[in-house]
């Protein structure tokens, strides 16, 4: 399902992960991997493809959420400022969100709007995993110095967040991110039964 507005998304009930980030952070390539499928989730070379909020079901209770690219994106100045006042709406008042995956390139980390969605989840205590993405595309020691940064950051904010290095095209990094993902969306139901 592709909605265009958070009102129309389905019923506010269960568990969902997002999955949110820049618009140039592999995003949809990450969601595409995580999943096991090519074609999940949209991709393009050009950045800001994905428009709308996004909903894959995974069963009745459980689902993952695309959201749109924010930062570099060559959309209508309308359009950023639908999602502007979408995408706060949606991480204030989604009750069933369980968890935040920020996907954050590795060559470009800690810009204003992914500090903006850090200092939101720990403000609103929510789950955030940071996907610090294209490690293939830097030195192992150039990758860890960025997560190091990156955990310092987050070292200051909230105990809810945490930071890993990942790599979609590599395919480095998919099992602990699941991990993580499979706690917020079945822990979570556990500890809440409805």
């Amino acid at each position: 399902m592709s909605v265009p507005r958070c009102s129309l998304l389905p019923s506010d009930e269960g568990y969902e992960v997002a999955f949110a980030g820049r618009s140039n952070s592999g995003k949809s390539s990450a969601l595409n991997v995580l999943c096991g499928q090519k074609n999940l989730a949209r991709t393009s070379r050009t950045p800001g493809r994905t428009q709308h909020l996004v909903v894959f079901n995974l069963d009745s209770q459980r689902r993952l959420m695309d959201l749109p690219g924010f930062g570099y994106a060559k959309v209508a100045k309308s359009l950023r400022s639908h999602w502007e006042q979408e995408l706060p709406d949606y991480l204030e008042t989604r009750k069933s969100l369980a968890g935040l995956v920020m996907l954050m390139d590795v060559r470009h980390p800690l810009k204003p709007q992914e500090e903006v969605l850090i200092e939101w989840c720990s403000s609103c205590d929510v789950s955030m995993l940071i996907l610090i993405n294209k490690s293939d595309k830097v030195s192992r020691g150039e990758g860890l110095n960025v997560l190091s940064k990156v955990n310092r950051r987050i070292s200051e904010s909230s105990d809810v967040i945490s930071a890993q290095l990942f790599s979609a095209t590599k395919h480095q990094g998919i099992e602990s991110a699941w991990c993580t993902i499979e706690e917020w969306l079945f822990s979570s139901a556990e500890n809440n039964p409805s």
